[in-house]
């Protein structure tokens, strides 16, 4: 619904043809093909071109896709939540994920053919079809605009999808004091608890969804791979499973995990990521495996060093990890696990060094004049107190190096400007949020039925929002093409 308010307003100011691709449920889909509001030239709905089919996959036909845009079509099925490890409703076999990705690749083969798009205007890639378009785009040389959050709380940029910045030009000097002062105006906790406060957090749109989920016919199971097996007792039953496991899991945790971190011992600090989530699956596809990472970490330590690991609060709207996984990472001995609630900025102020797999607690760090080690490379990877580890293999030495680095608040100066002017203010959390309370009973129900009056109160509610945001894409969009005359 976000991108739809977009493209509407990108219209409303900008002449261009739009194509789209819509990956939506079936109710929804009246909407899109009977809606006057935007002019399409053409939309293709994405599961009526991939489905489940039992014939066998064309093997040579994706192995061109692989070699024709570098893509490694498993590893982006491996971590297809979909597909792999997450999904509780339905096995898929080889061949019929194989089927998918062949569907999906000559959808969008023939998509880009047909539109030969100038520029392709896109979410950053959350699942692997997602991805995949993105990368054929990129091969192609399409300019692939992509809005990103920045990893500080309500600034997002229009990005291409690259994590490299140019800081050559920037020059502001920032005091240590003004630097976490800065942090905590657009501290990226601020946006969590947000998030953990605002999504499905109403037990009366939950009432309003279960009893219009019982009343309507589930048509996706049959037409959406994402949805086959759910039916609506085995939905149930999962749900009524899935609360009663996040209770005892919150009283667990209440029990049993510490609430301070212990400070005697000098300690380096390891932050959980949240799971299923794209920042691990295909941010760091290799590495989604925390607790194996952080066995790896602590079997790494100087001796007289421990690990403090500490549980991610918007786990909460993952039901939490199994009791299991907390105890499997409290048996290990330099090891201390902490609350979710306890405060990252007090452990960044006491911690020696932190290591992250992906995540902007590696940046946080550097406010705090703390070294860090991340395993994937980010947009912040340049700064000399952040070692960008290859191989696990490294991490006994990488710890022992990053331990003797210290923070140059120069280059953490140079990248908090950059960010400043190339980025813009908007809550688009918020905007998101409030789409699923309008349309989609708080977020609990995602097949439903949009009015086309519905649709345009909304835009017009929020247009100052989706206005900000077309015309961000706009600056970029003729910033490109001026820039492309001028090499002509």
């Amino acid at each position: 619904m976000v991108s739809f308010g977009v493209m509407r307003f990108i219209h409303e100011k900008y002449d261009c043809d739009i194509y789209a691709i819509a990956d939506i449920t079936d109710k929804p889909k009246n909407f899109f093909l009977n809606q006057k509001l935007t002019p399409i030239k053409k939309i293709w709905f994405y599961h009526d071109y991939v489905s489940k089919i039992n014939k066998k996959p064309d093997l040579k036909y994706l192995s061109s896709i692989e070699e024709k845009y570098k893509i490694n079509l498993w590893l982006l099925a491996y971590n297809e939540r979909i597909f792999y490890r997450f999904n509780d409703y339905y096995k898929f076999s080889t061949d019929e994920v194989l089927s998918i990705l062949e569907q999906e690749c000559k959808l969008f083969e023939s998509i880009l053919e047909e539109a030969k798009p100038d520029f392709v205007i896109m979410g950053i890639s959350v699942f692997h079809h997602d991805h995949i378009f993105y990368e054929m785009c990129k091969a192609k040389g399409i300019k692939t605009l992509i809005l990103k959050s920045t990893n500080l709380a309500y600034r997002y940029m229009i990005s291409d999808g690259t994590e490299t910045v140019n800081v050559k030009n920037y020059n502001d000097t920032i005091t240590t004091t003004e630097l976490q002062n800065f942090l905590k105006g657009f501290d990226p906790a601020k946006q969590g608890t947000e998030l953990k406060l605002t999504f499905q957090n109403s037990k009366l749109d939950y009432f309003k969804a279960a009893l219009k989920f019982l009343a309507s016919s589930n048509t996706n199971v049959k037409t959406h791979y994402t949805y086959f097996g759910r039916t609506k007792f085995q939905v149930i039953v999962k749900m009524l499973n899935y609360t009663l496991k996040k209770r005892y899991r919150e009283f667990f945790m209440k029990r049993n995990l510490s609430y301070k971190v212990d400070d005697s011992w000098p300690f380096i600090y390891f932050p959980l990521h949240i799971e299923q989530e794209r920042v691990l699956l295909i941010g760091a596809p290799f590495y989604t495996n925390q607790l194996e990472v952080i066995t790896n970490i602590a079997k790494s330590l100087p001796v007289g060093y421990k690990l403090v690991v500490k549980e991610h609060p918007i786990m909460a709207l993952r039901g939490w990890h199994s009791t299991s996984y907390y105890k499997q990472i409290m048996e290990l001995p330099n090891v201390q696990l902490l609350h979710h609630s306890a405060k990252s900025d007090e452990i960044l102020k006491k911690c020696l060094l932190v290591i992250t797999i992906s995540g902007t607690s590696a940046l946080e760090a550097a406010f705090y004049q703390k070294p860090a080690i991340l395993f994937t490379d980010k947009d912040f990877s340049f700064l000399p107190s952040v070692y960008r580890i290859k191989s696990v293999e490294e991490l006994p030495q990488a710890i022992r190096t990053s331990l003797k680095k210290e923070v140059n608040t120069t280059d953490l100066s140079k990248y908090v400007t950059f960010i400043k002017e190339n980025s813009f203010n908007c809550n688009i959390q918020a905007l998101g949020i409030a789409t699923q309370n309008y349309f989609q009973y708080g977020g609990f129900l995602a097949d439903v039925d949009i009015p086309t009056e519905k649709m345009q109160s909304f835009l017009e509610e929020h247009r100052k929002s989706f206005e900000l945001i077309a015309n961000e894409f706009i600056k970029k969009i003729q910033s490109y093409k001026t820039t492309h005359q001028a090499d002509l």
